[in-house]
Formats: structure tokens, sequence, C-alpha cells
């Protein structure tokens, strides 16, 4: 089947291939895994061995009504909206070393992050290819098929799971405690942090890689076998909860409530196994 790619994201492909350096070029985001919408971005990914000259990235925009070059707040990158469709085009520059790094981080050092630990491979893997003359996005994609190591699943969840509730300093003490000094910014901070951990987690145990951060909860309830009945629930309570008036109490048992879903799937899959913290006994 032939990939559909918006006329912007085919026209600024087709102008990357011919620039010295450039090896591959794929197109990502949500209209690469069937989650578009009709305010998804072009996602263009550019692999190239030597920087792309920012001329002739400027010209990629064109007469844009609006445009950024060389973006540098995440991933090298440039945006710009196209004027004929009014779509948006947002491209990202890899080295192919550090992309190839990335993998291994997770494929063969099973090396966890707090949160989003396999939102990289899930790029590579989901991102359809337009430019690949060498086959050298063909060779990392093979890669990237690989099936869910064990021990990165395991490893994920020892990681992300303890801090949800079981610390000293676990998200949910840090919220109990931004709750008492009235600290909505802390409220926010330490909310979005313990669901990205949550999510991490679920979504290894059900060997599913990581989407990114949008539609969390229609993906994982859609791609996770292994999935809490009350996510959607709990996860509003949550966020109800962490908002300026918020009680400590209250914050307190929607933690509970949904973290405790998460641990009846862990227990099922025999992931965790209860210790006794130190001072209790």
């Amino acid at each position: 089947m032939a990939l559909d790619i918006p006329s912007p994201g085919r026209v600024a492909a087709e102008r990357l291939s011919r620039l010295p350096g450039v090896i591959a070029i794929a197109m990502g985001g949500s209209r690469s895994d069937g989650w578009s919408d009709e305010a998804s971005d072009v996602d263009l990914y550019v692999y190239a061995r030597d920087k792309v000259p920012l001329d002739a990235r400027r010209d990629l925009a064109g007469d844009s009504p609006r445009a950024e070059i060389d973006n540098r707040f995440w991933e090298p990158g440039d945006e710009w909206i196209d004027r004929a469709t009014g779509l948006g085009v947002d491209v990202m520059y890899r080295s192919p070393e550090w992309i190839e790094g990335e993998l291994n981080r997770v494929l063969q050092r099973h090396e966890p992050s707090l949160g989003y630990t396999t939102c990289l491979w899930h790029n590579v893997r989901a991102a359809r290819p337009i430019y690949d003359p060498g086959g050298w996005l063909s060779q990392l994609r093979e890669q990237a098929n690989t099936p869910y190591p064990e021990e990165l699943r395991r490893a994920i969840v020892a990681k992300n799971h303890p801090i949800l509730r079981d610390t000293i300093s676990s998200y949910r003490h840090q919220l109990e405690l931004a709750a008492r000094r009235g600290d909505p910014v802390s409220l926010n901070h330490r909310g979005a942090a313990l669901l990205a951990s949550y999510f991490d987690v679920l979504f290894a145990v059900n060997r599913v890689l990581h989407p990114g951060e949008k539609r969390l909860i229609a993906r994982a309830q859609a791609l996770c076998p292994l999935c809490p009945p009350d996510l959607e629930t709990n996860v509003t309570r949550l966020l109800q909860t962490t908002v300026p008036g918020g009680g400590p109490a209250e914050i307190t048992a929607a933690v509970n409530l949904l973290v405790d879903g998460l641990d009846a799937v862990l227990s099922v899959e025999r992931l965790i196994h209860k210790r006794p913290i130190i001072g209790q006994l």
C-alpha cells in the first residue's frame, strides 16, 4: 500500500533527499501509526551524516506565514505552517549514530528511564520510510522489530513502580506535601511525573512500546490487554485532585486507587513482590 504523505511533507522530503549527507527520511508521529486527526502535523525525521545547511532548511518553509528554523528545545528541527493547506510541518534532524545508540540503550543494555522509556523505539518502528537509498533505515527498522526484551520490561517496572508511592520521596508523598503547602505548580509537576512513570510501567507490562504523550488513556485501553478496568476514571480523579484546593487526603486516595489497579496487573504477572520498608516490621 502506497504511503499517503500530505503534499507539504512530500515536497519537503523530496527536496531534503537531494541534499548531501542525508541518508534517510521517514514520516512519523500520529500520521504513521493510525492515530492522526485534523490537527495532526506532518512529522518528518531526517537522518543525516552532516549538518543540513540552514539556508536550505529556510528555503523549505517557502512563503509560510509562520516558520521557526533551527529550534533546539528538544531535537534540532524546523517547524512551519504550509500556506496552501494550513498543515503544520515539523522536521527533526538526527544523527544516525545517535538513534542507533538510543536503540541499543533499550534493546541491548535494557536501561530504563523515569517515564517514556521506549518512545524512541516506538518512533523508529512506527515511522514510515520515505527515502532510504542505502538501506540503512531498513536495517534500523529490522533491529527495532525485535521482540520486547523481558530484561527491559522488568527494569522499567523496577525503576518506575517504587517511586509512585512506596519510596520516601515517592510522587504520592511529594503531592501530599504540595497540597499541604498550597503549591499549585508542584502539584501539577509531580502529578505529571507520576503519570509518566505510571504509563511507562503499564505499557511495559503489556510489552507495548510507549507511543508518546498524546491520547495515552485511549491508546492504553486499545493496545494493552492487561489494563486496569477503571483506568480513565482513576486518572481523571487524580487530575481533579491535583488542582489548587485539592487536599492531601483526597490526593492520597486518588493515587492509591490508580496504583492499586496497576498493582493488581503487576501481581498477576509476578512483577512486584511487597517487601518490608526499613523501620517497619
